[in-house]
């Protein structure tokens, strides 16, 4: 038994070897294999993926250097077909570095070279004494090549009289318009805006001029005689009867009436920076008017724009009121008539609004051309 052991530890020993012996050959033959590949060539092979996406950079970067620019051209002519020399083409991107200008040559034709694709462009073309002109917006494909055929610039034509007006212009110009306005094409309606969303604030000076015009107007002044003729009738105030009384009744008439404009409309507009005019709204419900022509008399629209409280009108009221105590004779002389008189002042100029804003503008010169009730 013990031999049979031995026997068998030794078979067992025998198949060890024999094993580690073919793995040390297979090892061998492995290596010398790789010897004999890295002899054959110096340089390892690159790895198939490395060597596609080496090449579609190559590519890729190719494609970037090789896109193709693109162009426009065209002629200028006038509106009956003329070519139009020497006009300028200006053509404009959103960036600065796309943007050209050139100048047509003698048969009004130009050309734009070098743009880029991809871009939005504009192309501008004027000349002296014609008015501009505009294409639509040109956005261009590479190598694409864009032919303006519709270029005719109208001669003659300028904007130039807009874009140079300044504000102080352009306000002279409002007043002007106003001081036309005419209310059955008799009264004056001066202080009437119909354009209120293009109205221009009034200088100090204009507000000078507009108070002025109005106050010494032949029909404010007849309009003041005809006030002292009902005064007189109805003895008020405590003045004489006859030639003297229609005298004094015709002069505090005046000074009442020119000091509430010139302080209301001139002065106080001016150091409070406000708009002495009434705006007329013309639109939206009844309901909306009427709140409009009813706040006018204590709501003015300054100068920056904003509404405000109507201190300038309601001020002048105020002053014209005081100044009658001093030249009115002395039973009229009393608070109660200082309220009277503001009070009655205040309903007059409320009262104008809603005509204004509900009669006068139907028949009021001029108020068409800006206007629609």
């Amino acid at each position: 038994m013990a031999g049979i052991r031995k026997s068998a530890n030794a078979l067992q020993i025998c198949r060890a070897a024999v094993a580690v012996t073919a793995l040390a050959m297979s090892s061998a033959s492995f290596l010398c294999e790789a010897q004999n590949l890295a002899a054959a060539s110096t340089v390892l092979p690159i790895a198939p993926s490395a060597l596609l996406l080496t090449k579609a950079s190559s590519s890729g970067s190719g494609n970037a250097s090789s896109i193709a620019s693109a162009s426009v051209n065209g002629t200028v002519t006038d509106a009956n077909g003329a070519l139009i020399p020497g006009a300028r083409v200006e053509i404009d991107s959103i960036t600065d570095e796309d943007s050209q200008t050139v100048q047509a040559g003698n048969d009004g034709t130009f050309q734009l070279n070098a743009l880029t694709p991809g871009v939005t462009y504009v192309v501008h073309v004027g000349a002296e004494g014609a008015a501009a002109w505009t294409s639509e917006p040109i956005v261009l494909q590479p190598e694409q090549v864009v032919t303006l055929n519709d270029i005719r610039l109208k001669m003659g034509a300028t904007d130039s009289i807009t874009v140079s007006a300044s504000r102080i212009d352009v306000a002279t110009a409002q007043v002007q318009l106003e001081t036309q306005q005419r209310v059955f094409g008799v009264l004056p309606n001066f202080y009437t805006v119909y354009d209120g969303a293009n109205t221009v604030p009034l200088t100090r000076k204009l507000k000078f001029q507009l108070a002025m015009r109005t106050a010494f107007n032949p029909v404010t002044i007849a309009g003041v005689a005809f006030m002292a003729g009902v005064k007189q009738v109805s003895r008020t105030p405590n003045y004489p009867l006859g030639a003297k009384g229609y005298g004094e009744r015709l002069g505090s008439t005046a000074a009442t009436g020119i000091s509430d404009i010139m302080i209301g409309g001139a002065v106080l507009p001016s150091l409070l920076h406000q708009d002495p005019r009434y705006f007329y709204q013309g639109t939206g419900s009844t309901w909306s008017r009427l709140l409009h022509a009813l706040s006018a008399a204590v709501v003015a629209h300054g100068d920056n724009g904003r509404l405000q409280f109507n201190a300038s009108s309601m001020g002048g009221d105020l002053a014209a009121s005081a100044l009658q105590m001093a030249y009115y004779p002395q039973s009229n002389r009393s608070a109660q008539t200082f309220v009277a008189q503001f009070s009655v002042a205040t309903a007059e100029r409320t009262l104008n609004g809603v005509l204004q804003e509900f009669f006068f503008a139907r028949f009021t010169s001029k108020a068409k051309f800006h206007a629609e009730s």
